[in-house]
């Protein structure tokens, strides 16, 4: 039988590549969608034409409900769960000041709360599983601690996304549980493209990302758990 992988937000962009890259490893696979859902039919449908098993899902994975019930839809349909990936994050660049409650909770809760809703429902399966994955998608420089105002509530969500991932990996460790952080600078289908800001000259592709989060999830990397990976060219270094 064949590992299973979930990737959140894996209809189009980051997540899409990440998942194909996981069903080209081999992976039967589900895919996550909130609104999108032509793309993710076209990403279930190239998965599928991977030789793998794949599925779609749609859940709100920001309500807590829904996240539990979107990592039972997934062992139910797929018989199981070994690898999870939490792509989704919401984006948002407004001066601090300017912020309303309802966009701070709205970066947060897709960045920060929805990683841990889903996480926290799918540890009995990667636990009993003797092989769980937890890969958290963040962001490159969330851990220097500097200002960011134009981003404020995505950076304090990236930043406490590695001090969860760093709590759970220690906690999970001795079940065979790794937690690590995927974090891209600017890539291809990022909002901002600061390419002049960045030392190699040029943004990530895609692809880029995937392989990182690949290296965190093929069978040589179990001993590697609470880890950053920066893919960002040496930005923000």
């Amino acid at each position: 039988m064949r590992r299973v992988a979930l990737v959140t937000g894996s209809a189009r962009g980051i997540g899409r590549a990440i998942l194909l890259a996981l069903a080209g490893a081999g992976f039967d696979v589900a895919v996550h969608y909130r609104t999108s859902e032509e793309e993710a039919e076209e990403t279930r449908r190239q998965a599928e034409g991977l030789g793998v098993r794949a599925i779609k899902l749609r859940a709100d994975v920001t309500r807590l409900e829904e996240a539990q019930g979107l990592i039972r839809a997934v062992v139910e349909g797929l018989g199981g769960l070994h690898v999870l990936v939490n792509n989704v994050g919401d984006y948002l660049k407004k001066p601090v000041e300017a912020l309303s409650p309802e966009e701070w909770c709205r970066i947060l809760d897709s960045n920060l709360n929805a990683p841990f809703y889903l996480t926290q429902a799918a540890l009995p399966y990667l636990c009993a599983s003797g092989y769980g994955r937890v890969v958290n998608l963040g962001f490159a420089g969330a851990q220097q601690l500097r200002a960011w105002p134009q981003i404020t509530p995505y950076a304090v969500a990236k930043t406490g996304l590695i001090l969860y991932t760093k709590a759970l990996a220690q906690r999970l460790a001795p079940r065979g549980v790794t937690v690590n952080v995927v974090a891209p600078g600017v890539a291809e289908n990022s909002v901002s493209k600061p390419v002049s800001e960045i030392p190699m000259g040029r943004l990530a592709a895609l692809s880029e990302v995937a392989r990182a989060v690949l290296f965190f999830v093929e069978e040589g990397s179990g001993y590697l758990t609470g880890q950053v990976l920066e893919v960002a060219g040496g930005w923000n270094l």
